[in-house]
């Protein structure tokens, strides 16, 4: 008994000299905590959304080195890319992760990277905590599911398969592999690991859904079981973490059961799933801090796992996290005067901007969403145009040679003349630029002659005959303020 007592003395301390906090003989990281944990174990490798399969084999072959984490190739994509499962610990809860089984989706495999670093640590500030996670767990990590899909940035696979929707029928190697890793491993807990588009919002408010969370329904009448009620409960917590750090920035997913979605299938199968959907954050167009978002949820929620901890938390707290909304638009402009079909008309106009992947990067492309009444929308830039006028967009006479002529011209004049763009010789077609001006080698913008949906988002407004605003490529830019120069476009 003796021995014992000095053991649990002995154990006690080694929390206490760690400087993490601790209440009830359960350890409990606090915000400090996680954000000296990020900043030292954040993956600098990865900055930008559109790395591909090399950068991520690349990085699984530094952590082989390390023989911390046990590496696996479990399979291969239909385009022949290793598909890799890691693994830490050796406890009896079994755990499994799996991100970007989208392609176009990699938030969360940047996270996993960060969390390979911090399991490999060394510090022992926080080796307490990995030693928890090392004899409570038995987790199983498979970044990159599909590999090819990250390759071109797209949603689906090689084969133009939903593999989120291939639970059912598992008809794609990477849809069989992740269904075999289920049965094999036989997890209590799952994390489905994705990212939803950034015009979800908090319901009514303008606040975009930086996490969205669920816990997937089993079955068609979204009854709660145990296993269910569990994933319900480690959410609730993440909700009152995620607080801190974004507060009234949280919704849910929405929870209509679908038989042939992994996450809804994972639940059924016995493995309480939660899905975390990484959003938007303004001014974070590359996800980094969504990423450490990831990061802190994923490592918080696998050490309240480990301690059984998460069981503090109420279902009724889940249930009171809203569910997403979906009004937002990048740009809003409100009550805006214009004449349509020889009608004087005043209207709401909502634009977009897609992202185009070309090579590693991407240059957008913006486009009008929607016109008319769009009171219960809202926009990241979002301004009441009352007494303004629509004005078509023209093209600077003059043609240039290159690019880099464009260096010397006064933009902002151009702007305030009503020219959306400029001629270049047309050597130089889809070179990305960040000018606050379309950039053309062919002889004419598209102008938008009446507002029609879909169509390219360039035009002016004016108040009192001048120009105090201009659209370009679906950026809405204050003709009297400074002009941005961080507009991803290319020579078209």
């Amino acid at each position: 008994m003796k021995i014992i007592s000095l053991m649990k003395i002995i154990f006690f301390l080694i929390f206490i000299t760690s400087g993490i906090t601790i209440s009830a003989q359960t350890m409990n990281l606090n915000k400090n905590d996680f954000d000296e944990a990020y900043s030292s174990y954040k993956e600098t490798t990865l900055t930008k959304r559109r790395f591909k399969h090399l950068t991520v084999v690349d990085l699984i072959n530094k952590h082989q080195e390390a023989s911390i984490l046990k590496i696996d190739q479990i399979g291969l994509s239909v385009q022949k890319r290793s598909i890799y499962k890691l693994t830490y610990g050796q406890g009896k809860k079994k755990v499994m992760l799996w991100s970007q089984m989208h392609g176009d989706e990699p938030t969360a495999t940047m996270a996993l990277f960060d969390l390979f670093n911090f399991l490999e640590g060394k510090d022992s500030r926080f080796q307490s905590l990995r030693e928890i996670l090392k004899l409570n767990l038995e987790v199983h990590f498979i970044p990159m599911l599909n590999p090819d899909g990250a390759e071109v940035y797209t949603r689906r696979n090689a084969q133009h398969i939903d593999l989120n929707r291939d639970a059912r029928d598992t008809a794609t190697p990477e849809g069989k592999l992740l269904r075999n890793q289920a049965e094999l491993i036989k997890p209590q807990f799952g994390f489905n690991l994705h990212d939803q588009n950034i015009y979800y919002n908090v319901p009514g408010t303008k606040t975009p859904v930086t996490i969205s969370l669920l816990a997937p329904a089993y079955n068609w009448e979204r009854e709660v079981n145990e296993v269910r009620g569990n994933a319900m409960k480690i959410i609730a917590g993440m909700n009152q973490l995620l607080q801190d750090y974004i507060p009234g920035a949280v919704a849910k997913y929405d929870d209509e059961h679908s038989p042939r979605a992994f996450g809804d299938s994972f639940q059924k199968w016995g493995a309480s799933t939660i899905l975390i959907e990484s959003g938007a954050f303004a001014g974070d167009p590359e996800k980094q801090e969504i990423r450490k978002l990831n990061f802190i949820l994923i490592l918080n929620s696998l050490l309240q796992i480990a301690q059984d901890s998460y069981q503090q938390f109420p279902i009724s707290e889940y249930q009171q996290i809203p569910f997403n909304a979906s009004q937002l638009h990048d740009v809003i402009l409100r009550r805006v005067t214009t004449i349509s079909h020889g009608l004087p008309l005043i209207v709401d106009i909502a634009i977009r901007r897609d992202e185009i992947t070309e090579g590693e990067d991407y240059y957008t492309k913006g486009y009008i969403e929607d016109i008319g009444d769009l009171h219960d929308f809202y926009g990241y830039d979002d301004l009441d145009l009352t007494d303004f006028e629509f004005v078509e967009a023209k093209v600077y006479e003059k043609e240039f040679n290159r690019l880099s002529d464009l260096e010397n011209v006064d933009i902002k004049a151009l702007l305030k003349q009503g020219y959306a763009g400029i001629k270049i010789d047309a050597s130089e077609p889809k070179v990305l630029h960040y000018l606050p001006i379309n950039v053309l080698s062919k002889s004419k913008l598209n102008t938008i002659r009446t507002l029609s949906l879909g169509k390219e988002a360039n035009f002016f407004l004016k108040k009192n005959e001048e120009i105090q605003y201009a659209v370009i490529n679906g950026y809405l830019i204050d003709l009297n303020q400074e002009l941005p120069r961080n507009m991803k476009q290319i020579v078209r």
